[in-house]
């Protein structure tokens, strides 16, 4: 008995031609902000000289740890100057900066939401099964066909990779706050907002803070596969020298990756602590 195929494919293309049709200027108005918010990041990034660049981030690796990160930045940022990658490595971080932001802005109020209600984190939490399991290069195909190429799309997709750990984490680390206290403020009188901001986001903050140095990871990751569709930066190289064969080429690039991975994994691991 043969089973008539489920046409689950063109249910998706008729859907996406729906959304097209009728929710293009949404997709404009998403376009233009992050489009500016990407261009802004980036032109300060690029505009500030390298040095002096340099310098504030060796400071400020001195301040939110030890002086063996701020060694590393020094070094690790001089060598990116000195092989010419720069530029491109600003463009990424900006991309990188700009999905983190955007992902941090949208996911922590969506895990508090989750911690509150149970329902919420029932529908939630397959959706972010779904989004983890899938393969990043899927992303790609939605981002493209509603945000062309470019920049943004490639915004789009990290942030829906990279979201995931701050729900997950903001929703598990207000879920941890001790009963006990939560009975005490209680007993005091505090008003949902107050137990929230005053008891469980300080208390929370620790586990939080580990899902946002997890997004910030995740947005970094993305940049390579976010040049297929048109981002510029180091992830641009490096998709170069593969389809080129350039193995130098390919080792430069990705070495200022692994640089700006470990200073912004430190950075952030140290200053959260401080």
């Amino acid at each position: 008995m043969n089973i008539p195929k489920i046409p689950l494919g063109e249910w998706i293309e008729s859907f996406e031609d729906w959304l097209t049709d009728h929710a293009g200027p949404i997709f404009d108005v998403i376009t233009s902000v992050i489009g500016s918010l990407v261009e802004g990041i980036e032109t300060v990034l690029v505009s500030v000289p390298a040095i002096i660049l340099i310098v504030l981030l060796t400071a400020l690796a001195y301040w939110a740890g030890k002086w063996k990160i701020a060694l590393f930045a020094l070094v690790g940022l001089l060598l990116i100057d000195n092989l010419g990658l720069w530029e491109p490595s600003m463009q990424s971080l900006a991309l990188v900066l700009t999905a983190a932001l955007l992902s941090i802005v949208a996911g922590v109020p969506i895990g508090i939401m989750c911690a509150r209600k149970d329902a919420v984190r029932n529908i939630v939490t397959p959706v972010l099964d779904f989004m983890q399991t899938m393969p990043a290069f899927v992303y790609l195909l939605p981002a493209v066909t509603f945000f062309s190429l470019g920049a943004v799309p490639g915004v789009i997709a990290s942030i829906i990779f990279a979201i995931p750990p701050t729900i997950r984490l903001t929703n598990l680390g207000i879920r941890q706050v001790p009963s006990e206290l939560i009975e005490a403020a209680d007993a005091f009188g505090s008003t949902p907002a107050q137990k929230l901001y005053k008891l469980q986001l300080p208390l929370a903050m620790p586990t939080i803070m580990a899902g946002i140095n997890q997004t910030i990871m995740l947005s970094l990751s993305m940049v390579v596969i976010s040049s297929m569709i048109g981002a510029q930066g180091v992830g641009a190289l490096v998709y170069r020298a593969v389809t080129q064969v350039k193995l130098g080429v390919g080792f430069e690039a990705g070495l200022a990756i692994v640089i700006m991975a470990i200073l912004l994994d430190r950075l952030t691991q140290n200053a959260f602590k401080k």
